[in-house]
Order: structure tokens, then sequence, then C-alpha cells
């Protein structure tokens, strides 16, 4: 069963940044050269993704940019291959053709 999930821009980089493998990232690392500028929209993308259960993290709150830094940060894998196909669509669309291959052959 595959679920549909629509993700924006600066999703998909602060989960391409992550990584979608389900290794731990250090908060730190994800904060590394980040503008002022770039701090709330960061903070508000990443809390979504805590909130949607998509990212994992070792802390109860993560409301400013020191508590991302003491943080560690992994995606869920209940929701990786989700991700992954959100992220590249096209990944999608060969599994599927695949399976409707494997269907054809199961068929004769």
């Amino acid at each position: 069963m595959s679920r549909e999930l629509s993700l924006d821009g600066g999703e998909i980089t602060l989960l391409k940044k992550i990584g979608l493998s389900g290794s731990q990232m250090y908060g730190r690392r994800l904060v590394e050269g980040m503008e002022e500028a770039e701090v709330l929209p960061f903070l508000d993308t990443l809390t979504g993704l805590i909130q949607q259960n998509y990212v994992l993290t070792n802390k109860v709150n993560v409301r400013t940019i020191e508590d991302v830094s003491r943080a560690f940060f992994r995606v869920n894998p209940a929701f990786a291959v989700a991700l992954r196909d959100a992220i590249s669509p096209s990944r999608q669309m060969a599994r599927e053709r695949e399976r409707d291959r494997t269907r054809r052959r199961r068929r004769r």
C-alpha cells in the first residue's frame, strides 16, 4: 500500500539533508552554515515534519536553534519509502511498472 504525500520545497530539502537511510543526523550539522534569515522557516519546517511524525528526534521540544543543535534527528522508518517516493516520483512510477510486469508474468 503506497501513501500519497505532498511535500513542499523546504520539506524536501530538509529531508534530503537529514537523509532517508534511517541513520541519525546531529542537529548541529543541520544548523551549520545557516544564516539568521533562514532560522524561522527552518524551525517551522522541522517542527511540521516532527508533528507529522515523518522525522523522529530524541528531544521532546525543539523550539529554538539551540534545541536543534543539541538533538539528533532521523527519518521515521515507517514513512521512509513513501517519503522517497514523494521526493522522487519517478522512483514510484518505476516500481509500479515493475509490479505490473510481475502481475502479467504470473497470469501467463
